[in-house]
C-alpha cells in the first residue's frame, strides 16, 4: 500500500501531476470567478471564487449559458454573443460592466475572455475570468463626480477669480469670478499672459515673473497689490499662486485665485475709525462721570464757603476792610464755581435751558463782546448762510461756546491774524455716521471757527478735548475751555470736528440739531430784592457743613428749619406729623432711598408739601436727556442767599396759588349777575398749568373771554392772531419775565392793560403805571374779580 501525500493542504494518495496542481490552484482562488465555456458558452467548470461572486453551486451553473449573467439589457444588445465572437476572433475579450448574481444583485465587473485552440488551431472553448471590482466602481465615480462637481464650483465662483497658468504663465482656463472681477470673457483672455493684469509700474519693476518663481521654488505665492481691469480701473487684490506639479515633482503649470478686497479693506479702515472713535467716547464717558463726581463734591465745598461769607457779610456791614475782604473771597467762590461749571459741562451733567435759537442772530449779537475780548489786531469776519435753520439749544451755553473757541482762536495766533466765523445749514448722511458712530444722521446748523494760528500738532490733536489738557504757558489756562465745549455740544445732541495741521491754523466746527420751532425771545434775567417767609423748611443735606449753611440762611430769611441727613431721616419726620410747608433736599444722598422718591412719598403723606431740589451734580435722578424733568424746581449749588430767597418764594408762592384754585368757587350772590358789565378779552400767562386753569375758569366764571399761554413765546403768538385787553402774567416764567412780556406787548399794543401775579407786593424796578396791576398770590375769585374791574 502506497503512502498517502501531502499537497496544497490535502491528502492524495499518490504525487498530483502538474496539470492536476494547476486545477488544485485555480479551485482553491476564492478572489476570482474563474471558469471555463464550451464554444458555445455553456459552462463546464466553476471554482470556488466563482461560487462566492455568483452565488451559485457548481451543480446549478454547469450546463448552462453563461449569458444568465448579463444583465436583461446587454443580453437584448447581444452582448454574450458579441463577447465571445471578439474572443475568438483576437484571442481575448476584455471589459468592464454590470453583472448579475443569483439573488438578483449587481456587480461591476471586470471580464477577460480568452479563447482556448487546439493543436490544429480549432476553437474548443474559453477560459472566462471575472472579477468583481464594485467598490473601485464606485470609487472612481465618486472621484469622477467630485471632480466634475469641483469643476462646476470653480466655474460657479463670482467672488474668485480662479484660473490655470501653465508654466510660462499663459491663462489656460477661466472662471466666472475671474470674468466679473477682470472684465474679461474666456476667449478674450484664455493664451494671453497673466502679466496684463499688473499695473505698469509692476510689470516694470518685474512682479510677476518674480511671483512665478517664487511659487515654482517655495510652492506658494501670496501677496497684496493693485491690479488693472479691462476697462483700466484699477482695484486692491489679494493673490495666491500655486504651483502644480506631477507626482515625479514636474511643474505643470500655477493655480492662480485673486480676490477684490477694495471693499473689505476700506470696511476695515472704516471699522478702525469706528473703535478709534468708541475708544475716544468711552474715554470722555469715563473722565466725564469722574469730573462730575469732582464737581459735586467741589461744588458743596464752594457752597459752605460762599455761603458763611454771605451770612458773614451781614455781621461785618460797615466795616469797610473787612467788607473788602469778604468780597474778594466771593470772587474767589465765584471763579472755582464757574470752574466747576466747566467741570459739569464736560461730564454732560449740567441741566440745560434749550430753547429755539437763531445762530446767526445770536453770533450778531456778539460782535461787540467778540471784538472786546479779542483785540483790535485780530480781523473778525462772520459769514452767515441764508436760509438759515434754527436749532434747539441752551443760549447762553452756546455764547459760551464761541467766546472759548474765540478766546483759543486769539490765543493760538498771538494776539495777531484773522479770525473767521461761519454758520450755514450742513446735513450729515449715512456714510458720515458710519465714519463718525456717535453720529445720528440728520439736518444741522454748522458752527465754524476757524484761526489762522501756529494750529495743533497730530500727535496731541486727540487730547485737545481732555480736561485740564492745555498746551498754554501755566498759569494762561485751566485746560477746561474746549472740554466745556465738547460736552455742551456732546448733550444738546450735537457734533463736533477739529480740523488743524501744524502751522497752518485751526477749524473747529460745531453741528447742532436742526429745530423746526420758531425762535423765541431772548431771556432777561429780572433783578429782585430778597424776601423772606415765615413756613416750615425741612432741609434734607447729607453733607453736615452744607446743612448747617442752609439752615443758618433760611434761619435769617424768616423761615422754620428742621434738618435731615439723609432721605430716611427726612422721611421719618414728614411721617412724625409735624407740619412742613416745603421739602429741601440735595438730589445725590447716600442710602437706599433716592431723593426723587423720598419726594413721592412726602407728597403721598404731604399733599400740599412743595419740593425744592437743589445740587452740584443731578445725575439722571431729575434731569434727562441734558432737560430738566417736567414740573421739578432745581436751585444749582454754589447758589447765594438771593438766589435762594427768590426761588423759595417762587416756588411756595405756586403751592398757594394752587390750593386757592382748588378751594370750591365762592357762589354768586342773588340777584347779582355773573357777567361784568364789561367782557374782556383776557390772556393769562402761566408756567404752572393747575394755577393757569384754575385762573382761565374763574375768569370765565366772571364772563370774561380768555385765552392761556404757559409761556412767553406762546402768549406773544396768542396776542399776534387775536385782540387781547388784558395781559394778566406771572413775573417769573420759564423764558422770559412777565415784565419783559408785558414790554413787549405793550409795544404792540400801547393800550394793552397788564395784571402782574407774584407772591411779593412790589415788583423790583417798575414805575408807577395807570394801566398796570399788581395781583398778590394766593389770590381768590374775589381778589381777581376786584383786580380786573379796577383795570377795566
Amino acid at each position: 500500500m502506497k503512502e498517502p501525500v501531502l499537497e496544497n493542504g490535502r491528502w492524495f494518495e499518490e504525487p498530483l501531476t502538474e496539470e492536476g496542481r494547476y486545477r488544485l490552484l485555480v479551485e482553491a482562488v476564492v478572489d476570482y470567478a474563474i471558469y471555463m465555456l464550451d464554444p458555445t458558452g455553456i459552462v463546464t467548470s466553476w471554482n470556488a471564487g466563482a461560487k462566492r461572486f455568483k452565488g451559485y453551486e457548481p451543480s446549478e451553473i454547469i450546463g448552462q449559458h453563461f449569458s444568465r449573467f448579463y444583465t436583461d439589457e446587454d443580453k437584448a444588445a447581444g452582448l454574450p454573443e458579441a463577447a465571445l465572437n471578439t474572443a475568438a476572433a483576437e484571442g481575448k475579450f476584455e471589459h468592464e460592466g454590470w453583472r448579475v448574481r443569483k439573488d438578483g444583485t449587481r456587480i461591476w465587473a471586470h471580464v477577460v475572455i480568452d479563447a482556448i485552440r487546439s493543436p490544429a488551431g480549432n476553437i474548443i472553448g474559453f477560459a472566462k475570468i471575472t472579477r468583481d471590482i464594485s467598490d473601485r466602481h464606485v470609487a472612481e465615480n465618486n472621484l469622477r463626480q467630485s471632480e466634475r462637481q469641483f469643476r462646476l464650483l470653480v466655474q460657479s465662483v463670482t467672488d474668485y477669480a480662479i484660473f490655470m497658468l501653465d508654466p510660462t504663465g499663459r491663462v489656460s482656463s477661466w472662471n466666472i469670478g475671474a470674468q466679473r472681477i477682470k472684465g474679461y470673457q474666456p476667449h478674450e483672455i484664455i493664451g494671453e499672459h497673466f502679466s496684463r493684469f499688473y499695473t505698469e509700474e509692476d510689470r516694470q519693476a518685474g512682479l510677476p515673473t518674480t511671483a512665478l518663481e517664487i511659487a515654482t521654488t517655495l510652492g506658494r505665492f501670496e501677496k497684496e497689490g493693485w491690479r488693472v481691469r479691462k476697462d483700466g480701473s484699477r482695484f486692491l487684490a489679494n493673490v495666491v499662486i500655486d504651483a502644480i506639479r506631477e507626482d515625479d515633482g514636474t511643474l505643470v503649470g500655477f493655480a492662480k485665485i485673486t480676490r477684490d478686497v477694495t471693499e473689505q479693506r476700506e470696511a476695515q479702515q472704516a471699522l478702525e475709525q469706528a473703535r478709534n472713535a468708541l475708544f475716544q467716547s468711552q474715554k470722555m464717558e469715563a473722565m466725564g462721570q469722574l469730573t462730575g463726581g469732582i464737581a459735586h463734591d467741589f461744588n458743596n465745598l464752594l457752597h459752605v464757603i460762599g455761603g458763611n461769607l454771605q451770612l458773614l457779610s451781614r455781621d461785618i456791614f460797615g466795616n469797610d476792610r473787612a467788607e473788602q475782604r469778604v468780597q474778594a473771597a466771593m470772587s474767589g467762590v465765584a471763579r472755582g464755581a464757574k470752574l466747576a461749571s466747566q467741570l459739569l459741562a464736560f461730564g454732560r451733567r449740567q441741566p440745560l435751558m434749550p430753547k429755539v435759537v437763531n445762530i446767526g442772530r445770536l453770533i450778531r449779537d456778539m460782535d461787540e463782546i467778540l471784538r472786546r475780548s479779542l483785540g483790535e489786531a485780530i480781523q473778525i469776519e462772520t459769514m452767515v448762510s441764508g436760509g438759515l435753520w434754527n436749532t434747539l439749544i441752551d443760549p447762553s451755553n452756546i455764547e459760551n461756546a464761541l467766546l472759548n473757541l474765540a478766546i483759543n482762536a486769539r490765543d493760538a495766533m498771538e494776539g495777531r491774524g484773522k479770525l473767521t466765523i461761519e454758520v450755514g445749514n450742513a446735513f450729515l448722511d449715512d456714510d458720515y455716521s458710519r465714519a463718525h458712530s456717535e453720529v445720528t444722521p440728520g439736518q444741522y446748523v454748522m458752527l465754524a471757527v476757524t484761526d489762522t494760528g501756529c494750529g495743533i500738532p497730530s500727535d496731541i490733536i486727540d487730547k485737545v478735548f481732555d480736561p485740564f489738557f492745555t498746551t498754554k504757558p501755566e498759569g494762561k489756562g485751566t485746560g477746561l475751555g474746549l472740554s466745556m465745549v465738547y460736552g455742551f455740544v456732546k448733550q444738546s445732541g450735537g457734533h463736533i470736528k477739529i480740523y488743524s495741521e501744524s502751522g497752518d491754523g485751526t477749524t473747529i466746527k460745531l453741528y447742532l440739531p436742526r429745530s423746526t420751532g420758531d425762535e423765541e425771545a431772548a431771556i432777561i434775567v429780572e433783578d429782585r430784592s430778597i424776601i423772606g417767609g415765615s413756613e416750615t423748611v425741612l432741609v434734607a443735606e447729607d453733607d453736615e457743613e452744607v446743612r448747617e449753611m442752609v439752615a443758618a440762611m433760611l434761619s435769617d430769611l424768616g423761615y422754620r428749619v428742621l434738618r435731615a441727613k439723609d432721605a430716611d431721616s427726612a422721611l421719618a419726620i414728614v411721617e412724625s406729623g409735624v407740619p412742613v410747608d416745603l421739602l429741601f433736599t440735595d438730589v445725590v444722598m447716600p442710602g437706599k432711598l433716592r431723593s426723587p422718591e423720598l419726594a413721592r412719598k412726602a407728597r403721598e403723606r404731604l399733599p400740599h408739601l412743595q419740593v425744592l431740589f437743589t445740587s452740584g451734580y443731578t445725575e439722571n435722578a431729575i434731569v434727562h436727556g441734558g432737560r430738566l424733568d417736567e414740573n421739578v424746581e432745581l436751585i444749582s449749588k454754589p447758589y447765594t442767599r438771593e438766589a435762594l430767597a427768590r426761588k423759595l418764594r417762587h416756588v411756595l408762592a405756586n403751592a398757594q396759588q394752587r390750593r386757592v384754585g382748588l378751594s370750591p368757587t365762592p357762589s354768586v350772590k342773588p340777584g347779582v349777575p355773573a357777567s361784568p358789565a364789561l367782557t374782556l378779552t383776557i390772556l393769562v400767562c402761566e408756567d404752572d398749568p393747575l394755577i393757569r386753569s384754575n385762573t382761565a375758569e374763574m375768569l370765565q366764571t366772571l364772563g370774561h373771554v380768555v385765552f392761556e399761554a404757559g409761556d412767553g413765546k406762546t402768549a406773544v403768538a396768542i396776542a399776534e392772531q387775536h385782540t387781547i385787553d388784558v395781559l394778566l402774567t406771572d413775573v417769573g416764567l420759564p423764558d422770559v419775565s412777565g415784565i419783559q412780556l408785558a414790554d413787549a406787548l405793550r409795544s404792540r399794543t400801547p393800550g394793552l392793560r397788564v395784571i402782574f401775579a407774584t407772591g411779593k407786593d412790589y415788583i423790583a424796578g417798575s414805575m408807577p403805571d395807570p394801566l398796570v396791576r399788581l395781583l398778590m398770590k394766593p389770590y381768590s375769585l374775589e381778589d381777581l374779580k376786584a383786580v380786573v374791574s379796577d383795570i377795566a
